[in-house]
């Protein structure tokens, strides 16, 4: 394409970018708000039908198929399209589930088998240690099942948490999405350049510092993922450099009948090296190596959605 003719589409795209942020949000309230006046699996089961019927006309249908493949060569394509259906399904429901984050999490102690959400023993005992230890923790997560949720759980069971998140482009939409995070997600740390301050003060005052770890960072250390290298995000590990604290993953996985399994892991050894200093990259890895074991035990419930690998 002549230059002259790149310049004029750069223009009109940066024009119109406002517009279509404005759009989106604009669509992302109204569907948020109408949402809350229905059933909540309901509402789960009908945009988990829509995101299966829409989601393979996106682009993100041929990366998530290309993920796929390179991530599961054994795997015939059959399998991949289905694992596929999930991942969309997955998607509809997590959307349709986040307008009920303030009273979505049900769990009963007393009476576990009419709780939708199912949480072991061991876990259990791995949460009152973090919740009674008196120390910090960092916890990372994945956007696997439902990543709203963990957040959400340490609040309902009394951990002090603070959460690192991403506001999307959309002011107005980052106005209701704040408010019902806020309800019941702990401290809200959003993601930008004086994050890692914010997050180091939150541990220094005892706080228990969540944040997602799977997505490609373009200024990341060098991991190995399904066998192919990417970047990670190395803040988790540069803040284990300033606070000595335990790390734990979590996550909620999607099970039958509308109902979920939040687990805690074991504590994770962070890596040193000869000095004893923090290894940020190793310690990224041994992070890494955990995201990938959960997601080869539901590979429909990941988000294969992005560009993990460039």
């Amino acid at each position: 394409m002549h230059p002259l003719l790149l310049r004029a589409r750069a223009k009109i795209r940066d024009a119109t970018k406002p517009i279509g942020e404005a759009l989106v949000g604009a669509v992302t309230i109204s569907l948020l708000r109408t949402a809350r006046y229905f059933d909540p699996i309901k509402t789960a089961d009908f945009l988990g039908r829509l995101t299966r019927l829409i989601g393979p006309l996106t682009r993100e249908q041929r990366i998530g198929r290309a993920n796929l493949k390179a991530a599961f060569p054994e795997k015939s394509p059959e399998e991949i399209e289905t694992i596929l259906t999930g991942v969309w399904d997955n998607l509809g429901r997590v959307a349709a589930e986040f307008a009920h984050l303030d009273h979505i999490w049900e769990h009963d102690p007393a009476f576990p088998e009419k709780s939708r959400i199912e949480i072991g023993p061991r876990t259990h005992e791995l949460f009152a240690k973090l919740r009674l230890d008196e120390k910090p923790a960092l916890i990372f997560a994945t956007h696997l099942g439902n990543w709203e949720l963990p957040a959400v759980a340490a609040v309902a069971h009394g951990l002090d948490a603070a959460i690192l998140f991403r506001r999307p482009n959309s002011a107005s939409a980052n106005e209701i999405i704040e408010k019902l995070r806020a309800v019941k997600m702990g401290t809200l740390i959003p993601a930008g350049r004086d994050a890692p301050l914010k997050m180091a003060e939150a541990l220094r005052n005892g706080q228990h510092m969540a944040m997602l770890v799977d997505q490609y960072f373009t200024n990341g250390v060098e991991v190995t993922f399904f066998g192919r290298k990417t970047k990670a995000n190395p803040t988790l590990a540069r803040l284990l450099r300033q606070i000595d604290c335990p790390i734990h993953g979590t996550r909620i996985i999607r099970l039958p009948n509308h109902r979920f399994r939040a687990e805690l892991s074991e504590e994770i050894e962070p890596v040193r090296d000869a000095s004893g200093q923090i290894d940020v990259q190793q310690t990224m890895q041994a992070i890494t190596s955990v995201v990938e074991g959960w997601i080869r035990e539901y590979p429909d419930q990941w988000l294969w959605l992005h560009r993990r690998w460039r």
